[in-house]
């Protein structure tokens, strides 16, 4: 029995006096049970590499490195002396979450001593075919997935032991004895997810360029759903509010595992501040922890968003009503920021972190009008579905009024576009934040985006994060067919450049764009980008004929 309720006295590493002040003091305990009670079991695949390839520079590939077949493994690594092969590259075929291991055999006399193998995991071409030292991304180092082996004792399977994220793997020999000979006569990887199968279909009339961006989606999810939704298995192997909301919304229409979505909700409320508020990220491993200080209330108010589309999916009132006070504290924390005008103002409690995308230079002042008042409508809703609606009974007032704030200072009536900020910035997500909180009519919505589309430099988003907000925007004002063909030339043109799961930062224009400087630290495997699974099933009638 994993020990869970430590996690609840781990505050004290932080707080002189365990929950002297804990609004959650009566709840964490249970709360960490019901994690612990809901957290999947693990699936196993043992898969063989396919093909041994070579690394071509290719100015028209992505990044400017493809792979091309050059042999198979049984010949061209198993059956050989690694001292002859030296280097070799192995394609599993598919992208993967788990752990290696691999076998070596004495070919000629006696290990006499030790051998130093290096393996280099990487989820796309270019990862494994650009120099990393020295460093140049903000990030660490560490998260690249090379491992250097050394091997004492031949004739036997070693398993490395940190987990894996990876498509392909290069092998390089970095040292051993003149006087005997060895092969690495069998690798395999065991890939895990939490998943299980896909309990939708598509119809047979699904374009092939949107069945096949639906499959990637999938693969996506599925390599992210381990025992939470994890933001990206390759880096930032945790759990983060905002990609939990994405991937819940993806899961709902594939995997169907709605107690993944109860376990990351009660681990979140278990873990949260002890004045209630929700810290963005956790972690599982050793025992469940957060990091703590990461506060960014944009997140905080998507939990609350989360739980929503939980109980519209399971109908599981005793879950809503039992987290109904978190959601509650998130919007009354949010509401502390707002001002008589109506207004979002950052100013009444400077330094917090508002995210929406990472885009350099981004104003965040109109979008988080619109995700404060969208956080209100929701919580809102929750609350009517749950019989509590008369303890937020002042919710609809302040949406009236924040939404008439929001048309009086950013609404640009003339050019019909939000602008954010005193440099009245247009920005894509200024538009889709304010449809989304229904500041805009639909009408209006439509002719915002289509404006901020046409705008000479115009802000656009960075990741599959920030676009899935557009999209979805996009939706919500009737602009079916354009909506349609942004994902397919967003996500699609990430098919056609190779992609077997989606990335963490895309740019059509800019395969090299990072939000961490060096782009092979980027994530090519990462959790919110896999929502046209969503997307493609709700709006059936859309995409799929």
């Amino acid at each position: 029995m994993r020990q869970l309720l430590l996690c609840v006295f781990v505050f004290s590493l932080s707080f002189a006096s365990v929950y002297a002040d804990d609004v959650y003091k009566n709840d964490r305990a249970r709360w960490m049970k019901i994690a612990e009670a809901t957290r999947p079991v693990l699936k196993y695949q043992t898969l063989k590499p396919l093909l041994t390839v070579k690394a071509v520079k290719d100015d028209n590939a992505f990044q400017g490195w493809r792979y091309e077949q050059s042999g198979d493994p049984q010949t061209e690594l198993y059956g050989k002396n690694f001292k002859d092969v030296e280097e070799i590259t192995l394609d599993f075929g598919r992208h993967m979450v788990g752990y290696f291991k691999f076998h070596t055999k004495t070919l000629r006399g006696c290990q006499d001593a030790p051998i130093r193998l290096k393996f280099f995991f990487g989820e796309l071409p270019a990862e494994l075919n650009t120099p990393l030292d020295p460093w140049k991304g903000w990030l660490s180092r560490a998260w690249m997935q090379d491992e250097i082996v050394t091997v004492t004792q031949v004739d036997q399977w070693i398993e490395i032991p940190r987990r894996m994220a990876a498509r392909y793997l290069k092998i390089e020999l970095m040292g051993s004895s003149q006087d005997f000979d060895f092969a690495i006569d069998d690798v395999e990887f065991r890939a895990q997810s939490s998943a299980g199968e896909v309990l939708t279909t598509l119809r047979p009339t699904c374009p092939d360029i949107v069945r096949n961006i639906n499959n990637v989606g999938v693969e996506t999810l599925r390599e992210c759903m381990q025992t939470v939704y994890e933001d990206g298995p390759k880096r930032d192997r945790r759990l983060w509010i905002g990609d939990m909301y994405l991937e819940s919304l993806a899961n709902r229409h594939s995997f169907k595992n709605n107690e993944l979505t109860k376990h990351c909700l009660y681990l979140f409320a278990g873990l949260a501040a002890e004045d209630g508020i929700l810290i963005s990220n956790c972690f599982e491993e050793p025992e469940p922890h957060p990091q703590y200080g990461s506060y960014c209330l944009t997140y905080c108010l998507l939990w609350n968003s989360t739980l929503l589309e939980y109980l519209k999916d399971t109908n599981d009132m005793e879950t809503a009503n039992d987290l109904w006070k978190v959601a509650k504290r998130q919007t009354e924390d949010a509401l502390t920021y707002v001002n008589d005008e109506g207004l979002f103002d950052q100013s009444r409690r400077p330094g917090v972190w508002l995210f929406f995308d990472w885009r350099d230079g981004l104003d965040v002042n109109t979008p988080m009008q619109g995700a404060t008042i969208f956080a209100l409508q929701q919580t809102y809703e929750l609350a009517k579905m749950i019989g509590r609606e008369k303890e937020v009974a002042d919710y609809p007032a302040i949406i009236k009024k924040m939404s008439q704030a929001a048309r009086k200072y950013m609404y640009n009536q003339k050019r019909g576009v939000m602008e954010s900020g005193v440099d009245r910035q247009v920005s894509i997500l200024s538009q889709t934040w304010l449809i989304k909180a229904g500041v805009l009519s639909k009408k209006e919505g439509a002719h915002a985006i289509r404006t901020a589309l046409q705008t000479d430099g115009v802000l656009m988003p960075g990741t599959p994060y920030a676009t899935h907000y557009l999209i979805d925007a996009m939706l919500l004002c009737d602009m079916n067919q354009e909506a349609r063909q942004y994902l397919i030339d967003y996500w699609g043109s990430m098919v056609q450049k190779g992609a077997d799961t989606f990335w963490e930062a895309y740019d059509p224009k800019d395969d090299f764009i990072s939000p961490y400087t060096f782009f092979p630290v980027n994530s090519a495997c990462h959790a919110w980008s896999c929502t046209p699974v969503y997307f493609i099933h709700k709006y059936s009638d859309v995409f799929q004929k």
